[in-house]
């Protein structure tokens, strides 16, 4: 009887109000919910093979046998900062084996919770130790940049990146990046920019550098694409190699291996900043873990095995490079085949600013950034079953051959029926 009467009072909770859905997550969600067989999700960033399957890795697969038939192997905690030699790995993928960072042990790196988690201790530490630091993010660019930081206290604003027909606004941001206060923080997107597939040319990069230097900035690279942009780790490395081993520079460099190992479960990923001494990179490691131990304690055991595993031994690592440039190939192939089918069908553009599809074809990585508006994206759900974020960006890993098609007649339905309007 008291337990009853107790439930029939008011909570004290029931002031809360219900949090809106994530603008990403959200769209698989209802893209779960939906019963048509002809629906379709370019809305999570997630790869899919040519018949639309989730993939798991040939190099993956073996590490797993490997490490499932080493009965040697315990489940103990990993120590805070992570598996030891995931971090003597992890730091030579982004800045390169001969590094000088890395062969002169001036990177503080500290296992995270995916790339997500890389960011949030970083912020966090920018929040202790430099809180007046403005965070500068592009406009636009992935949805969860901006409360990653604000989180951690720290107070954001945009820099200028996309211009009218889908291309890098150059000017414009290096304009705001070089008005920003001396000593504000930077988040630039390694490779494969989010939403976008805009990227600065290296040539632009070395501009980039020189305003970062200038205005003493705080510089995080966030990386969640290398190898899987462009299907070579080292390419999509080099702007983060200029700026830490050409230009010296001190900066933070997130890695995600999410996409480029096909882990989005394992929550496998790293936070590396290189600085100007060993000294100090080992301050900053112990501040790191400083920060990690409250908030998760320590990370996760498998998926820094299985990373492990593949980049110490030679054959799986070739076996992953050769799997991340089939990855990426069929990426750049759906893109071309996209716009293939647009143009067969006499699809307009997606308004005025446009003259072709080209923009699709030009940007690199998982999304394309189409330049369809909030409207023709739903109509593109509500009569045609496709899921993307409302910005139009499509995943372009749920492109396929059985679909492509049906994507383009569908464009352009939605594009001549807000026309009518």
């Amino acid at each position: 009887e008291e337990a009853a009467s107790n439930m029939a009072g008011k909570s004290r909770w029931s002031e809360v109000t219900m949090a809106p859905a994530d603008p990403i997550l959200g769209v698989a969600v209802a893209y779960n919910a939906d019963p048509s067989p002809k629906k379709v999700n370019l809305g999570i960033g997630a790869y899919r093979d040519s018949d639309g399957k989730p993939l798991v890795l040939r190099c993956v697969r073996e590490a797993e046998k490997r490490i499932a038939n080493d009965e040697a192997l315990n489940k103990e905690y990993l120590p805070v900062q992570g598996f030891d030699r995931f971090l003597k790995i992890t730091p030579q993928i982004i800045f390169g084996k001969d590094s000088p960072a890395v062969v002169e042990g001036r990177v503080a790196v500290c296992q995270s919770l995916s790339g997500t988690g890389a960011l949030r201790i970083a912020a966090e530490f920018i929040a202790m130790y430099n809180a007046g630091s403005m965070v500068y993010i592009s406009n636009p660019s992935w949805g969860n940049h901006h409360t990653i930081f604000k989180k951690a206290g720290l107070k954001t604003t945009t820099y200028r990146y996309l211009n009218k027909t889908m291309g890098l606004d150059f000017d414009g941001m290096v304009a705001d990046l070089s008005a920003a206060p001396r000593g504000s923080t930077f988040v630039l997107h390694t490779v494969a920019h989010n939403p976008t597939g805009v990227d600065p040319s290296q040539e632009q990069w070395k501009k980039i550098a020189d305003v970062c230097q200038e205005r003493d900035a705080i510089i995080v690279f966030d990386t969640a694409y290398q190898g899987y942009a462009s299907g070579d780790l080292e390419r999509d490395a080099w702007a983060v190699r200029y700026f830490a081993n050409t230009r010296g520079l001190e900066l933070m460099v997130t890695q995600s291996y999410s996409k480029n190992f096909g882990l989005y479960g394992e929550r496998i990923g790293a936070l590396n900043v290189a600085v100007k001494s060993r000294d100090t990179a080992a301050k900053i490691s112990s501040q790191l873990k400083g920060i990690v131990r409250p908030m998760y304690s320590n990370p996760q055991l498998h998926g820094a095995r299985l990373v492990t595993w593949v980049m110490e031994d030679p054959a799986l690592k070739a076996l992953w490079e050769k799997e991340l440039k089939e990855m990426s190939d069929r990426i750049t192939e759906m893109r071309s085949s996209l716009v293939s089918a647009l143009v067969e069908i006499n699809c307009p553009p997606p308004n005025a600013n446009f003259r072709s599809w080209d923009h699709i074809t030009s940007q690199i990585g998982m999304f394309a950034f189409t330049g369809l508006s909030e409207k023709h994206c739903s109509l593109l759900t509500g009569k045609h079953h496709i899921y993307c974020t409302k910005n139009g960006r499509f995943s372009m890993a749920g492109v396929n051959p059985s679909n492509v098609k049906y994507i383009a007649a569908a464009m352009k339905d939605a594009i001549n029926s807000c026309s009518k309007l």
